[in-house]
């Protein structure tokens, strides 16, 4: 990520990418394409965790769904969405009738007439309508659509021991250079599935606008598709004509012969910054 951002803004000295996808989320600053490892942060929640953590909510309240990791991963991708006042969005959800904005219905696939749910608004009293009928299953949802993601943000809720994305990038930036800093939070580029759900990365900035000195810019930048941002980095560093002079790829048979030990040797030293952090 790291490399494609430095390509797209080169006049950029300091990049920080979070990277939160399946299994995990990590934080790491980078100076000049070279990573600062002393600063760089795991958090232990990813799409996986938030996928089960949904599915045990749903089997808990309405519809046993354990089994049913694809379907509820779907369910995920097409409701969830990034609460930006959390207290707020509860007392809407706690509310009856129209007033409540927040609840939808979400009709699960049946893998016959259709492969994947769709969501619609609650309807009260099933129809007799041909495509819509009664023998469907479907899920009312309303906190869960919230909730789940605030899981990035406060993973605690689930007793993670673990600071949130915005804390853990403040985290991350006070471990590097002071010098840095002020570029650092300018240049705060967001990859992986997880940054897919709307007004992520409108929390991420307002939370991190609040944690930042007042005279620092906070600039978080998430690219047109976030999922393959990070191979598309990769991608660059093979293309001889793009790349540093230093970044050497390792070939096939170079890897045959020695295996991993090759590229934690050729890269290490390298994509490492070499000043005491």
């Amino acid at each position: 990520s790291a490399v494609n951002y430095f390509q797209c803004h080169p006049d950029s000295l300091c990049s920080l990418v979070v990277d939160t996808g399946y299994s995990f989320t990590h934080i790491a600053p980078y100076y000049k394409c070279k990573i600062i490892p002393k600063a760089v942060l795991r958090i232990e929640v990813g799409g996986k965790l938030l996928t089960n953590h949904l599915k045990e909510i749903v089997s808990y309240r309405q519809l046993h769904v354990l089994d049913e990791t694809y379907v509820m991963n779907q369910v995920k991708e097409d409701v969830c969405f990034v609460s930006q006042d959390l207290y707020k969005d509860m007392e809407v959800a706690r509310k009856r009738g129209a007033a409540n904005v927040h609840v939808i219905e979400y009709v699960l696939p049946d893998f016959s007439t259709r492969r994947r749910g769709f969501s619609r608004e609650l309807v009260s009293k099933p129809t007799s309508l041909p495509h819509q009928p009664t023998d469907e299953q479907s899920l009312r949802l309303t906190n869960e659509r919230f909730a789940v993601p605030e899981l990035l943000f406060h993973p605690s809720d689930i007793g993670i021991k673990q600071m949130g994305i915005p804390e853990a990038i403040f985290h991350s930036i006070s471990l590097t250079p002071r010098e840095m800093h002020p570029h650092l939070y300018a240049n705060i580029v967001l990859t992986g599935g997880n940054t897919l759900f709307p007004g992520f990365l409108e929390r991420v900035q307002s939370e991190l606008r609040k944690l930042a000195p007042d005279d620092y810019d906070v600039n978080v930048f998430m690219p047109e598709c976030p999922v393959s941002y990070a191979w598309l980095g990769g991608k660059v560093v093979p293309d001889v004509k793009r790349r540093p002079n230093h970044m050497v790829p390792v070939t096939l048979a170079e890897y045959k012969e020695h295996g991993h030990s090759i590229c934690h040797k050729r890269f290490s030293e390298l994509q490492e910054c070499d000043f005491d952090v």
